[in-house]
């Protein structure tokens, strides 16, 4: 089966005070041997993949290049990298390829950088239309910068541009989050994913909210509830205009899904380069998942990779509270001869409770999240997995 290629460039011109990734601003002189290592372990793929037991295809129908912002590398790094993957792999001549990009970091050198590297899909990472919302959590663009490069990609020929929302930011109301999705809609995209702003330890936004503090604009960071009503407005505004939601974060057009995060979704083989990056492939012995340090300085260092088996539990498991991230739910029927079990015998009770709850439903053998239960998966998921916390952050660490 064709792999997917997931490529972690972890560098930014600043780090938005919300980020919670492995990402930060580095010296030209690090990014350099970055590039070099993930050239690097590019070609040594194969054995890689052997060594973690699994088996690793040469053709792959999807490359993904995440951040950070891809876009700050140097043209030639990013050929570069290009120029490895090709070299190790054979790229199907319809895969899609995309590059996260950061508005305002896409110069005319970069852009003709991607077209001939083959790049037919852009992410860009907009976050907010509204240019007080932007600043103040340190994005470096507004929204006219957005805009133009949304006509220059598609002046170059790259139509399939991905939009990221944020809900939640500093400032943010109803009224400026409806200005938002009005003029995503109106740039006729595709593909738009859309986040609600993540609390936690792992942000500078998201400490000060946790102490109470003032700095990064925290207090005027919207409430829980106005966040979900946020999510359920940009739900029911871009469904409304034909951006249909298929997974809990992201809405396309038809036939503009992500090819390549639908591989995480499926449970499809992919492999990871860079920084803080997962892999996960079909063995001998089974599925295999393995990933890269999450710091930067052990990952330079050459820290080893950090290997997990995966049973026919946590396949099962996996196959769950993936599957129910998609719009389109998990067939109970297909799981049962997958596995070999009675999957209503497994999980009939949790099903039933979460129906009565609302957070499910059901019709034949066809279960999904309704829209609360989707405000709430990870409490929906974890009725279906034997090591809730462990399990659950594979979710957040591949979509």
């Amino acid at each position: 089966m064709p792999i997917g290629v997931y490529i972690s460039v972890p560098f930014c011109r600043s780090k938005c005070s919300y980020c919670n990734f492995a990402s930060g601003v580095f010296a030209r002189e690090l990014v350099a041997g970055y590039v070099e290592r993930v050239c690097t372990d590019i070609q040594r793929a194969r054995q890689t993949a052997s060594s973690m037991g699994g088996v690793l295809d040469r053709k792959t129908d999807s490359a993904y290049f995440g951040g950070g912002t891809p876009t700050t590398l140097m043209p030639e790094q990013i050929e570069r990298i290009f120029g490895a993957l090709r070299q190790e792999f054979e790229i199907a001549p319809e895969a899609e390829i995309t590059v996260e990009c950061a508005p305002g970091s896409l110069t005319p050198e970069m852009l003709a950088a991607l077209v001939r590297a083959g790049v037919n899909r852009v992410s860009l990472g907009v976050q907010s239309f509204v240019d007080a919302e932007a600043r103040a959590v340190g994005r470096l663009h507004a929204r006219a910068v957005a805009l133009d490069d949304i006509a220059r990609l598609r002046a170059a020929g790259i139509a399939n541009i991905n939009i990221d929302l944020i809900a939640g930011l500093p400032h943010q109301t109803e009224a400026s989050w409806q200005t938002s999705l009005d003029e995503t809609i109106a740039t006729g995209v595709p593909h738009v994913s859309v986040y609600m702003l993540e609390v936690d330890e792992e942000s500078r936004l998201g400490r000060e909210l946790i102490a109470g503090g003032t700095r990064y604009h925290a207090h005027f960071v919207p409430d829980e509830d106005a966040v979900a009503d946020f999510y359920e407005q940009a739900c029911a505004t871009l469904n409304g205009a034909g951006i249909a939601q298929y997974e809990i974060s992201n809405f396309a057009r038809a036939g503009a899904e992500s090819r390549h995060n639908l591989k995480y979704w499926t449970r499809q083989p992919y492999i990871g380069f860079g920084l803080d990056a997962h892999s996960m492939l079909e063995g001998p012995n089974g599925t295999v998942r393995f990933s890269t340090a999450d710091s930067l300085e052990a990952f330079m260092a050459g820290a080893p990779l950090n290997r997990t088996s995966v049973s026919s539990r946590d396949a099962l498991e996996e196959t769950f509270f993936l599957g129910l991230r998609l719009t389109r739910g998990v067939d109970l029927k297909v799981v049962s001869a997958d596995f070999g079990i009675d999957a209503e015998a497994e999980f009939g009770n949790s099903l039933r409770e979460l129906q009565s709850a609302g957070m499910l439903q059901r019709k034949g053998d066809i279960v999904r999240l309704t829209p609360p239960g989707r405000l709430l998966s990870n409490e929906v998921f974890q009725r279906f997995l034997a090591r809730p916390s462990s399990r659950l952050e594979l979710s957040h660490k591949i979509h």
